[in-house]
């Protein structure tokens, strides 16, 4: 700790003496050079009238009117090179000093502020150890809601429909299994903005659909709840967007926002994966491209990336199918390696190079496992592993494919 000061006050004084040459210096040679070019001037102007009065350009009594004139200002001017430069000079050396004191004084105070003294930087691992310790303990969704205001009804909602709302709040209160009116009260609750309520009504439908739930009625839920929670996203939250992603692991409102809870977390390298991801699945007209657009280059550098955005849509290239896969068992070997090692290398490199969702390793795998290239399998399988370390969808997509090309046990 006393080293650190040491060699923070060396660096700030060395600094500071720099500073106060360089002010005071500069302030001596812009008075000097300003008079100096003035005599100068006035000088010239001297010998010019000379040579006009020599060459009879001008009259004797005109040229005699000028020189008086430029004599005068010569003189003064010689007067501010030799007396008034010396105290001059004075003003800069007192202005540096009050200069350095306050950028001394400044910096001793921001380090007080904003500085942990005594606290050393966190290492990588224990960076991600504190996020998963910040992402265990954050507050519960009824936590986040509680601190928000109660919802009131938009003041400019029209009477009659204020009414209608009304009524079927009243008519789904009054018939708890319609699955029909839940749907209905999600989507007008989610109209005028009453995010609570609406998740409420989600969940009663989530419920009631028991096995028929979707990935989306699941990610809707998770929505309902982030909004509910004014962005935030809640244990709750992340628990209805990953069961989301268990049904489909490519739901994109589901991987939206488990990279916003990431990002709230302090983990932007996992979450610039997840939406770098889905800008280059898009489509373009997708609700969580813009937001992801905006924010993107930001969470970029947070993560260490640099980064260019994508054409939106970019990867929808994806390599072979299984049906292409399948056709190709019936070739010969050489077609068979025509067909799909030029479909095998274009997917491989741009895993490499951009990288891109779970199921687009999960198919280069399977394709490599049938090409029986179970080496570079394994080394892919293990790097994908990698990756979506945090990701237990993905990881059982990509097992999956390990299992199918026969490289996991």
């Amino acid at each position: 700790m006393l080293s650190f000061w040491i060699a923070a006050g060396a660096i700030t004084l060395m600094v500071a003496a720099v500073l106060a040459n360089a002010v005071v210096r500069g302030g001596r040679r812009e008075v000097g050079s300003r008079a100096a070019s003035d005599v100068e001037v006035y000088r010239g102007q001297l010998a010019e009238v000379d040579r006009d009065v020599a060459r009879g350009v001008i009259a004797k009594a005109d040229a005699e009117r000028v020189h008086a004139e430029i004599a005068r200002r010569l003189i003064a001017a010689d007067r501010a090179q030799t007396g008034e430069a010396a105290s001059t000079t004075r003003a800069p050396s007192g202005v540096a000093l009050a200069l350095i004191t306050v950028g001394l004084l400044a910096s001793v105070a921001s380090y007080w502020w904003l500085g942990a003294l005594g606290y050393g930087d966190m290492g990588l691992k224990d960076r991600i150890a504190f996020a998963e310790e910040v992402r265990k303990s954050r507050p519960a969704q009824e936590v986040a809601e509680s601190s928000l205001p109660p919802f009131v009804d938009p003041p400019e909602m029209d009477a009659r429909y204020r009414a209608l709302m009304a009524q079927l709040r009243s008519t789904v209160a009054e018939r708890p299994d319609d699955i029909q009116g839940h749907q209905l009260l999600v989507q007008q609750e989610r109209r005028i903005g009453n995010f609570a309520a609406a998740k409420v009504a989600q969940l009663r439908l989530a419920t009631l659909k028991g096995d028929a739930v979707n990935a989306q009625d699941l990610a809707d839920l998770g929505e309902l709840q982030v909004l509910s929670a004014g962005g935030y996203v809640s244990p709750e939250a992340e628990m209805s967007l990953r069961a989301s992603l268990t049904l489909d692991p490519t739901n994109g409102t589901a991987r939206y926002y488990l990279g916003l809870m990431l990002v709230q977390t302090g983990r932007p390298d996992q979450a610039f994966r997840i939406w770098d991801g889905l800008l280059r699945a898009g489509p373009e007209d997708a609700p969580w491209i813009p937001p992801i657009v905006a924010q993107i280059e930001e969470l970029a550098d947070l993560a260490g990336v640099r980064y260019a955005l994508p054409e939106i849509g970019s990867s929808s290239l994806r390599g072979p199918s299984a049906e292409d896969i399948d056709n190709a068992r019936d070739m010969t070997p050489a077609e068979r390696m025509d067909m799909i090692g030029s479909m095998v290398s274009g997917l491989s490199q741009r895993l490499a190079e951009e990288g891109g969702p779970a199921r687009d390793w999960a198919r280069l795998i399977s394709s490599l496992g049938v090409l029986g290239e179970w080496e570079r399998a394994q080394a892919i399988h293990t790097n994908a592993i990698e990756v979506f370390a945090d990701d237990p969808a993905a990881l059982d997509m990509i097992n999956a494919a390990g299992r199918n090309a026969g490289v996991v046990d």
